[in-house]
């Protein structure tokens, strides 16, 4: 139960602040003063996983079935080829036709957010053009990453703000330290806020007070904060954040839509008995055994979840029985 003590810090200094609010103001989520959003970004966003079938080849028909069952939880929409969609593994011809696979499935309504990002800003550019071509509304953008030491704040600046200048469609930031061992900087990002193409970034890294900066330091811009992960969720729409792109929400979407529906109702003390009860799942279908462990969980509650792509390996027996347990321990099964 560390974990949970852990977050509860600083979530209980964000509730306190709340709940110090003027009498009469209203408690639950409101949109900070600044400029109206483009597009609306509020809400839960689950990164797919892609299915694979025994031979490891992407299974459309599997994907449309996990499709069919998602389109009953109120998702604001849904990422392609985001890090739990084994994005790394899967050819050109397989993304685009994955983005236009998803698009013809959604109602209009519900944005599709694809992953663009490539190593070099001319591929990056090429592969976001056509990402919009096949249906995608919004791009989001990973941080190349291979040649890290290269990757200063001009660079990186340099590479989004010509990205967006191409693109035909909004621009979403994607920092993901944890896979590319890079980290946005604030300074890059707040520079970046003010273009107008880029409407917001997904920040998976869970600095707290780095998200925080980034909220007031961007609320005169057109742009939205999203949390990259379940586990720091609360704490963000405490801060301010507008939505979140949770790995967990391809097994537990609807209890973090009822999260996020509480928090933006106020309902502060709901909402962190839930976020506590999703911290062990998230950390192990992330941090502790990644996509294989998130598409083990996802059969569980009646998804197709299947092989990953080699190298990725499956979980051994014993890692299976620690997964279960930490979502029996927690609730769920």
């Amino acid at each position: 139960m560390a974990l949970s003590t852990h977050l509860a810090l600083p979530l209980r200094s964000a509730l306190a602040a709340l709940r110090r609010a003027a009498p009469g103001q209203h408690r639950g989520l409101s949109t900070p003063p600044g400029p109206e959003h483009t597009l609306d970004l509020r809400g839960i966003f689950p990164p797919l996983a892609t299915p694979f079938s025994p031979t490891q080849e992407v299974d459309y028909a599997r994907l449309e079935g996990n499709l069919c069952r998602y389109a009953s939880i109120p998702f604001r929409g849904l990422v392609v080829l985001g890090s739990n969609g084994e994005y790394p593994y899967l050819a050109p011809c397989e993304r685009l036709e994955l983005v236009s696979c998803v698009r013809r499935a959604l109602p209009k309504d519900c944005l599709l957010l694809a992953g663009s990002g490539c190593e070099s800003t001319q591929a990056t550019i090429k592969l976001t053009v056509s990402m919009a071509e096949v249906g995608a509304d919004v791009a989001l953008v990973v941080t190349p990453c291979y040649y890290r030491g290269a990757m200063t704040s001009a660079a990186l600046v340099q590479h989004y703000t010509e990205v967006a200048d191409a693109s035909p469609i909004p621009v979403v930031l994607y920092s993901v330290p944890a896979n590319t061992g890079l980290d946005l900087s604030l300074e890059a990002v707040l520079t970046l806020a003010q273009h107008p193409n880029i409407v917001g970034i997904k920040d998976s890294g869970g600095d707290i007070t780095r998200m925080g900066l980034m909220v007031h330091k961007t609320r005169q811009e057109d742009f939205q904060v999203l949390a990259g992960s379940a586990g720091f969720l609360l704490a963000s729409y405490a801060l301010g954040a507008s939505g979140g792109v949770c790995a967990l929400a391809n097994v537990l979407g609807a209890p973090l839509c009822q999260l996020d529906r509480l928090c933006r109702e106020g309902r502060w003390q709901e909402a962190r008995d839930l976020q506590h009860r999703l911290i062990e799942p998230n950390v192990a279908v992330t941090r502790r055994f990644g996509i294989p462990g998130l598409k083990k969980a996802m059969e569980w509650f009646g998804y197709y979840g299947g092989p990953c792509r080699a190298p990725l390996a499956p979980l051994s027996p014993p890692q299976v029985e620690e997964l279960r347990g930490t979502f029996s321990a927690n609730g769920w099964l």
